[in-house]
């Protein structure tokens, strides 16, 4: 387990990665009243938020952006093991320093977590939704900084305003997208069924009979509540998963292709050479 704290401004930034061969939990607190936002990674950890005699438990972490406020009586626990690792980035202030932000992002916070900044409880959940690629992208790179020193605390400094920036901008998107709540639930319906069959995807017309929900409304909502459309979705997803593996010595670049449904490896190089800038063989 590794756990960091930096300080950028008035916000704290929790870094926290854990990897482990036998299942273990990890509890977390807050020394004081906090608002944050927890960026997962692709450990896909489980989580359970205890405040009191109250739990909330979330069993799909991976690429969540969850917000909240929290205070000392609030503990977080982290289930892992050796095919769930924790990947997780909190960036969190203070409600007094609210008013202290940089470049307007006090009024942001204020505006658009009102519910957080005026707490009713030890605990209380703000928005929360799956991160788009770009946000993926981003926490992605945050743990596996290539660079040191003053070098590493600029990437770092600079890649944590993209996150918020495209956290805040994809909020009011989704505050402005009309899908009812039952929607939302059938898309993360459809985004769950993708993440399960990645080397083997169903068609549009097989997902939307699983989910209830017809072929229009599928593609036009799903873009429009995850920030890309169903099958680049999919492709920026079978890509992280394979940059992964390669990079855990866990396959190949050749197994790693076919494992994440590419029967041609220079598509698959290509592809991620798009996505990631450079080869997968370059991986180090």
């Amino acid at each position: 387990m590794t756990r960091d704290f930096i300080h950028i401004n008035d916000f704290i930034i929790l870094v926290e990665e854990a990897k482990t061969n036998e299942p273990t939990t990890d509890s977390c607190f807050f020394d004081e009243p906090l608002i944050a936002v927890a960026f997962y990674g692709s450990g896909n950890v489980d989580l359970n938020v205890k405040y009191g005699t109250k739990n909330k438990i979330f069993s799909y972490t991976k690429g969540l952006a969850l917000s909240f406020y929290a205070d000392e009586n609030v503990e977080f626990l982290h289930s892992v093991s050796p095919l769930k690792s924790l990947q997780c980035i909190v960036v969190a202030t203070s409600i007094n320093n609210i008013d202290n932000l940089p470049n307007e992002e006090g009024e942001l916070f204020s505006e658009m977590l009102n519910q957080l900044v005026n707490p009713s409880d030890h605990y209380v959940e703000g928005p929360t939704f799956y991160m788009t690629p770009e946000m993926q992208t981003i926490v992605d790179s945050l743990f596996n900084i290539q660079y040191e020193g003053k070098t590493k605390m600029m990437f770092f400094r600079s890649q944590i305003t993209a996150l918020l920036s495209h956290f805040f901008g994809q909020l009011a998107s989704l505050k402005t997208a009309k899908i009812k709540t039952t929607e939302r639930e059938k898309l993360n319906q459809a985004k769950d069924i993708l993440l399960n069959n990645l080397d083997n995807p169903p068609s549009l017309s097989e997902i939307s009979k699983q989910i209830g929900l017809n072929t229009f409304k599928l593609k036009k909502e799903f873009k429009e509540f995850f920030g890309v459309p169903v099958f680049k979705y999919l492709q920026n997803e079978r890509l992280t998963l394979a940059h992964e593996m390669i990079r855990n010595q866990e396959t190949t670049v050749q197994e790693a292709s076919w494992h994440v449904g590419y029967d041609s490896l220079s598509s698959f190089s290509n592809a991620f050479e798009k996505k990631f800038g450079y080869r997968p063989s370059q991986i180090k």
